[in-house]
């Protein structure tokens, strides 16, 4: 069964007759019905009743109103209020825009905007390169989206993906220091979403893009990078690349394997299994089988098959093996679901190699759950922040940026996600590596300055740097 978690996460206000074990009644309802109880505040003390907020996280929105339903069979309990603490989180958007100066005088007005601005235009004119170093260029970032392929709610469109991008612009800033802005597209058009990215590409030093589906993603990245003179970085795809890979190389090193040994399953051939194998593939994985809702993919199939399908049956498989995912998983050392939930089962655990790794990385529900085959698995790892071993984009695309800022990159290439995936695995010391700490959180303070540097001595080193890097930035250091 899946844990409460703080995505559903309720603080109810309650009038409590004002008697001696009042409280506890309450707290036992919460915790009876599977409730996780977090804080609980003294709002006002009246003559009769006790007004208190009590926070407790559930399992899902249905979950969290069970709860609640508890909570009001309760004799002498008045649930005066219920407040969602995420909906709250999101009141009014997540981000803000500040200057960075203060404008208080006329000398101030006449240097920040006219007349003294015009002087700084035409130095840029004149010299292109200087806007890095007079505008937000060297810090800027656009997270683009047309809202096709939003977490795993599908098709949303852009105004229902905008609180992700701006969740993702808030992660941009608090964790590497980098101004991120969200441009949700009203269309789906590939021609249309290259041209309006290219229109827009003068104020910033990066392009980010972000839950755009395929095949569609791949062509706009293609034509984007081809055509810009700044790196564009799809993190579905390449994101995810990096951190998979950054937490295989530790597992491995737990369970005592090589890569070039191992063999993979991958469930889910999309966007993001495309490029999380393919640079397994550069870093020397050599024995990789995807499998969608049909089965494996192999050369020949020609049921469910699109250009995402074929390349995985052209460049994996090489024993052309058969049949459903279960199937493919006998023997095998790792699985890698980008998928959805249900896709394994527990029997099909089971069924791996001696000391199985499992990254069920489907979010906001895994492809098995860590409860179900925590026993038969030696290293388990999710997208969840609820579980030991979360592999996060967000601990790659933070300081993937701040190292192309820093360096002024022109684009992105396989040794900056080699570079970066290394560097994060090695923050994770050999006596600090265990079945439960593959990875570093995002919340490690080494993270970003690691990745950063790493990215940015990549991107010198294979000649797509502007300019060399000065140490490491304030920013990224926090």
């Amino acid at each position: 069964m899946q844990a409460p978690s703080a995505s559903y996460s309720l603080t109810v206000r309650l009038a409590i007759t004002n008697r001696p074990g009042m409280l506890g009644r309450v707290t036992s309802a919460i915790g009876k019905g599977g409730g996780d109880i977090g804080a609980i505040d003294l709002v006002e003390v009246g003559k009769s009743t006790i007004t208190r907020d009590i926070t407790f996280k559930a399992r899902d929105e249905r979950h969290g109103q069970q709860i609640v339903d508890r909570i009001r069979g309760v004799q002498g309990v008045k649930v005066v209020n219920v407040s969602d603490r995420t909906f709250l989180m999101h009141l009014g958007g997540k981000i803000e825009v500040r200057g960075k100066m203060s404008v208080k005088t006329r000398d101030d007005l006449s240097m920040a905007y006219t007349p003294g601005v015009a002087r700084v235009c035409m130095a840029i004119h004149h010299d292109p390169e200087k806007a890095y170093a007079l505008t937000i260029k060297q810090n800027c970032v656009a997270v683009v989206t047309d809202g096709t392929a939003v977490l795993g709610l599908g098709d949303i469109g852009p105004s229902g993906a905008q609180p992700v991008m701006e969740g993702k612009a808030l992660i941009f800033k608090e964790f590497a220091g980098v101004d991120a802005f969200p441009l949700c597209l009203a269309t789906k058009d590939v021609d249309e979403i290259v041209a309006i990215v290219k229109a827009i590409s003068p104020v910033f030093g990066g392009i980010n893009l972000e839950d755009i589906s395929a095949p569609r993603c791949f062509d706009i990245e293609q034509r984007l990078q081809r055509d810009l003179d700044i790196p564009v970085f799809h993190d579905d795809q390449h994101g995810t690349a990096v951190v998979v890979l950054a937490a295989l190389v530790n597992a491995l090193k737990v369970v005592k394997k090589r890569l070039g040994d191992a063999r993979i399953v991958f469930t889910g051939a999309g966007a993001s299994g495309i490029a999380t194998a393919r640079l397994l593939m550069r870093a020397g994985a050599k024995h990789i089988v995807a499998c969608d809702r049909a089965g494996a993919l192999y050369r020949g199939r020609t049921e469910n098959m699109n250009s995402m399908k074929e390349w995985f049956a052209k460049h994996t498989n090489e024993k052309k093996i058969k049949g459903t995912a279960g199937e493919a998983l006998q023997g095998a050392d790792v699985f890698i679901g980008l998928s959805g939930p249900g896709v394994v089962s527990l029997k099909d655990i089971k069924g791996m190699a001696r000391d199985p790794i499992v990254f069920a990385m489907a979010n906001p529900i895994p492809e098995v759950l860590p409860e179900e085959v925590g026993p038969y698995v030696r290293v388990m790892a999710t997208g969840r922040s609820d579980y030991p071993n979360q592999i996060n984009n967000s601990c790659c695309f933070p300081g993937f940026f701040r190292g192309m800022l820093d360096v002024r990159a022109r684009r992105v290439n396989d040794e900056m996600k080699l570079a970066a995936a290394e560097a994060l695995a090695a923050i994770v010391s050999k006596a600090e590596l265990s079945e439960e700490y593959i990875t570093p959180s995002m919340f490690d303070g080494r993270v970003v300055p690691a990745v950063a540097a790493a990215v940015g001595d990549a991107a010198i080193r294979t000649g797509v740097a502007r300019r060399r890097r000065r140490g490491a930035t304030a920013a990224a250091a926090r």
